[in-house]
């Protein structure tokens, strides 16, 4: 079974315009490679073009697997988010109960996360111990470092 994956108007553009550049500039670059190495002579001895070869199909996958993603990709309509609770896409503001230190997250897809702009995947342990929380709700999250304990403070999108 295919697993469904939601993204933000942004995130889905992001994919499109991969894909495109892919199939476009990125099949051509494989072309030219593997023209220019079979130019340059017996082919049965010829690691260049092998390596062209190899590049091509791992190009290819990309392809297929990008198509894959967007097939099952869905937009989600950020103005429709039910605030009362931590869902995908919510942007979410907790404390450490430790130690009070606070941060913000927005719940995103795998593919769109970046740690940098406080985007973190769904299905990171984080995300997975905040998803159908509410404010001022605790939960006891397992992480790399062990178990750290979070308040939720706000909810938002």
């Amino acid at each position: 079974m295919t697993e469904v994956t939601y993204y933000t108007q942004d995130g889905l553009e992001k994919l499109k315009e991969e894909l495109q550049h892919l199939k476009t500039v990125g099949r051509q670059q494989m072309s030219n490679a593997i023209a220019e190495a079979r130019d340059k002579g017996d082919l049965s001895e010829n690691a260049e073009y092998d390596a062209a070869k190899e590049a091509q199909g791992l190009h290819e996958a990309k392809i297929a697997k990008l198509e894959a993603t967007l097939a099952t990709a869905r937009l989600i309509d950020e103005s429709k988010l039910d605030l009362s609770k931590v869902l995908a896409l919510s942007i979410v503001k907790i404390k450490n109960v430790k130690n009070g230190a606070t941060m913000t997250y927005q719940l995103v897809a795998e593919s769109e996360a970046d740690l940098k702009t406080g985007k973190i995947s769904v299905k990171s342990p984080i995300a997975q111990g905040l998803l159908g929380k509410s404010v001022g709700d605790k939960a006891e999250i397992q992480v790399p470092a062990g178990k750290i304990e979070f308040e939720i403070l706000e909810i938002s999108r």
